[in-house]
């Protein structure tokens, strides 16, 4: 088995799987959808394209850096400004990084990280206005997807990891394609089937959440220091 990695990290991302109208939410992780549409583009495959290979990726995500829920209050007028467009509230995750993990057959996983390597179309998480800070893949790795999703070191930014430096493991939640003989499971409506917008569908997805406790790098243990060591060998007169 094989498993290709990605580090999903931005100032802003957006993951919504039940997005209406003039409210656009986003999940605390990215959407199984949000992330083969990413592949997919990678690829250069149009909206209209079928997925193919594509459906049979299984997929895990695990919440290294959570961030912060940002709202913001979207208004537009046409170009030439006589016609205002709907006001929406959009919601973004910002500051957040997460590692994602999608398992395959090996050769669609090293076509798929050439792709990310050298996007055809531009790489957004999950919204245009969302691009990645940095590279996207971090390469093909043999294993199963929940034991690197478990495994793999921390990719959160330094300054958060420092911000913890006190806790010598943190603990991550991981959310993933469940397997035979999962017992304690849920559904999300996130199972791409196709992108056309003319036929856009997307089926159940059944989804286990558990965690990861990894190793903090930045842990520094707290120094021994006894506040009273200063009065030693004073005397009250």
């Amino acid at each position: 088995m094989s498993v290709l990695l990605l580090r999903l990290a931005g100032p802003l991302q957006a993951w919504g799987t039940r997005s209406r109208f003039a409210h656009r939410h986003t999940d605390i992780a990215p959407s199984k959808s949000g992330v083969i549409g990413m592949l997919a583009a990678a690829r250069g495959l149009r909206r209209t394209d079928p997925l193919t290979d594509l459906l049979e990726l299984r997929f895990g995500v695990r919440v290294d850096q959570p961030g912060d829920i940002l709202r913001d209050f979207h208004v537009a007028r046409t170009l030439d400004g006589r016609t205002s467009m709907p006001l929406t509230y959009r919601h973004y995750l910002t500051d957040a990084a997460f590692l994602a993990a999608v398992s395959g057959d090996l050769p669609i996983l090293d076509t798929l990280h050439q792709a990310l390597t050298r996007p055809h179309f531009p790489l957004f998480l999950g919204r245009r206005s969302c691009p990645p800070a940095g590279a996207v893949s971090l390469g093909v790795h043999d294993g199963t997807l929940r034991e690197k999703l478990t495994t793999w070191p921390w990719q959160a930014a330094g300054w958060h990891q420092r911000k913890l430096r006190g806790h010598p493991t943190v603990r991550l939640e991981i959310l993933r394609d469940a397997d035979p003989g999962d017992t304690l499971t849920e559904t999300a409506a996130d199972q791409p089937v196709s992108f056309d917008p003319g036929r856009r569908q997307h089926a159940w997805r059944t989804v286990v959440r558990e965690h990861a406790d990894l190793t903090n790098p930045a842990h520094r243990p707290a120094p021994d220091h006894d506040p009273m060591d200063v009065l030693e060998g004073w005397t009250c007169s």
